[in-house]
């Protein structure tokens, strides 16, 4: 695998990322909920502070440093994909790893540029692409756009589990979007086939020869 075939895989999963969030942010209010497939999935409008899945690292700051954290990851992570090509690890490690990075640079992308070129949306208020007053939020302070919800099961949990029995419960509950999905795609399938992905890197690696004893 070559590579070009590494950006290939980057920019078509960039431009879906994008192409979605764009379109949400523009025809949708906060909270604006579109019913796809009756009771497990939805289109689901909401904006993260933070990290992948609703987690935050609260704070400007903490907006400021994960923002700073993704850019370097996304950095070394296309140096790092250049090596891996270049010792010709297995395709499909290649692959995982170029959807990891592909959806680090999507949620960079929000996170860099998104307060810059919208408005704010609200509950009643569809943002503006490129508004005349400037966006909602400087450089790097972005709000990362998900949309992804896939409510497999609601209702209420038998009483007789421990400690949350009775509780009403929603399965699963996460709200993430296309660069998120990729991320961990490229992860679980690293952990589940890592044996295979290293272990013919490791079969082709030249090994030492001994040296030879010489007698006369």
């Amino acid at each position: 695998m070559k590579y070009r075939h590494v950006i290939w895989i980057v920019v078509l999963v960039l431009v879906v990322d994008q192409a979605l969030k764009f379109w949400i942010k523009t025809h949708m209010n906060f909270n604006q909920e579109f019913i796809i497939f009756p009771n497990w999935f939805r289109i689901h409008f909401t904006e993260n502070p933070g990290m992948a899945y609703g987690l935050e690292l609260g704070g400007e700051w903490g907006k400021l440093i994960l923002t700073l954290f993704r850019l370097v990851a996304v950095v070394v992570g296309f140096k790092y994909m250049s090596t891996l090509v270049k010792q010709r690890h297995h395709t499909g490690l290649l692959i995982c790893g170029a959807l990891i990075l592909a959806g680090a640079a999507g949620n960079l992308i929000d996170s860099m540029f998104y307060g810059l070129i919208f408005s704010e949306t609200t509950f009643y208020d569809v943002a503006t692409f490129m508004p005349k007053g400037g966006g909602y939020a400087g450089f790097f302070h972005g709000k990362v756009v998900d949309m992804l919800y896939f409510p497999v099961y609601r209702g209420y949990l038998p009483t007789w589990i421990p400690f949350k029995g009775g509780d009403y419960f929603v399965f699963f509950n996460p709200i993430f979007n296309i660069a998120d999905a990729a991320i961990s795609v490229g992860v679980i399938t690293i952990l589940v086939f890592q044996k295979r992905f290293f272990h013919k890197h490791n079969e082709k690696q030249p090994t030492e020869k001994e040296p030879v004893a010489v007698t006369k």
